[in-house]
């Protein structure tokens, strides 16, 4: 980031900036389930973005989601998303957003799936 002229770190949609980096880390770390550094960049990523970068903060708040699951915590990981989910007008639940929410119910064992935050996860992702 350092290398790049200023002119290609600033908030734009064609620049590549500190923000857009961590909450591409957030996803490739917690991804590769090493949730301490997800968590990092999560919450690097969420001080850097807008109150307003609701998409950007709703993938965020999947992936912390995600590391709840992944560090044990499948029903608070579940609580995590549907309100991430349900937060967000309908219309909004798609795409890549609806892509990461049904990555997390998949990942959830079968055996769990009649439980109840389960279950609330897997409605709001179905719509």
């Amino acid at each position: 980031m350092g290398r790049l002229p200023e002119s290609e770190r600033s908030d734009t949609w064609l620049t590549y900036d500190e923000q857009k980096h961590h909450v591409h880390l957030s996803h490739a770390f917690t991804t590769l389930g090493d949730t301490r550094r997800a968590r990092e960049s999560q919450q690097r990523a969420l001080g850097l973005s807008a109150p307003t970068s609701t998409m950007t903060r709703t993938l965020l708040n999947i992936d912390a989601a995600a590391c709840s699951h992944h560090d044990g915590d499948t029903e608070q990981a579940c609580r995590h998303a549907v309100d991430a989910l349900t937060a967000l007008p309908a219309d909004y639940r798609t795409g890549l957003v609806r892509r990461r929410a049904l990555d997390l119910f998949e990942a959830i064992p079968a055996q769990h799936h009649r439980e109840r935050a389960v279950r609330e996860l897997r409605d709001v992702v179905a719509g």
